[in-house]
């Protein structure tokens, strides 16, 4: 039986996973912080080596965006160094690695769907430093390391934009969201299940975009959730980016292209609103 071994496990991505793997009876070993920090490196390898898993899933990250603007090096020593002291751990283990990451390492002016061999242009400190991860990973671990880019995330748990949305349109709030920057809403619960097939195929190392398919903006998106949870969707006004000015400047499309599943004999992931309706996750408040 596959071990697999889960850093993270407490974020939506972790819980996602080590539910759907739990449910299937696969063998789990899941740590949160308190079990596992990526910045005490040594642990890190102690931790490996002791329990030699087949494959490790790092969920764990900084995700704190704009803080990452003035504590670059507190970011980096997670969503890098950390990083690449797991796929070292995982290398003398033998263990195969996946790495999520993010659409913030693209510079966001393209005009068509980013290509998993686009290159990289990230645009705040965050992107650096989510970048870093994936080049330990891809340096460290070249017949066994995956990149698994993802984008707009969201969880029955945890802090995301559609849980906010349902919160503000079951308050009353009308709120202001902006309409010209585009990307791929994903659920978390598609991305843990397309991350288990992926450890169970023949797919090459490398990097991989697993979003849900389609695309919209932050405007549209807000406008689904109200919609699904029957109010008037008009109720959400679209406004710029320009209204809403943050530390870190964010990537104006973030759309991004699948075929690396094609050419590994994947279907690409579902499309964005079919998984909204079926994630469960307006239900759960």
């Amino acid at each position: 039986m596959t071990r697999w071994m889960i850093v993270g496990a407490s974020g939506m991505l972790g819980t996602e996973l080590t539910a759907r793997l739990r449910a299937g009876g696969r063998s789990v070993l899941a740590l949160g912080r308190r079990e596992l920090d990526l910045r005490d490196t040594s642990a890190v390898r102690r931790l490996v080596a002791a329990r030699r898993p087949d494959v490790v899933v790092n969920c764990a990250a900084w995700n704190a965006v704009d803080d990452a603007e003035t504590r670059e090096d507190e970011a980096l020593a997670v969503n890098g160094t950390g990083v690449r002291a797991l796929a070292e751990a995982c290398a003398q283990a033998g263990a195969r690695m996946i790495q999520p990451s993010s659409d913030y390492v693209f510079d966001g002016t393209a005009l068509d769907p980013y290509p998993e061999d686009a290159r990289p242009c990230p645009v705040n400190a965050y992107g650096r430093t989510k970048l870093a991860g994936e080049r330990a990973v891809l340096e460290v671990l070249p017949r066994g390391g995956y990149v698994v880019r993802t984008a707009w995330l969201y969880a029955a748990s945890g802090h995301n934009f559609v849980r906010t949305m349902a919160r503000l349109e079951r308050q009353g709030v009308d709120p202001d969201v902006v309409g010209d920057q585009f990307g791929q809403p994903t659920w978390a619960g598609d991305l843990a299940a397309r991350i288990v097939d992926l450890a169970g195929s023949e797919a090459p190392p490398g990097v991989y975009h697993a979003t849900n398919s389609g695309r919209t903006s932050w405007c549209g998106l807000a406008r689904e959730v109200f919609t699904l949870l029957g109010a008037d969707p008009a109720r959400v006004a679209e406004v710029s980016s320009k209204d809403f000015p943050r530390p870190a400047p964010r990537p104006a499309y973030s759309v991004l292209g699948h075929d690396g599943w094609r050419a590994a004999g994947l279907p690409p992931m579902r499309h964005w609103r079919e998984a909204l309706r079926e994630s469960r996750v307006l239900a759960a408040g």
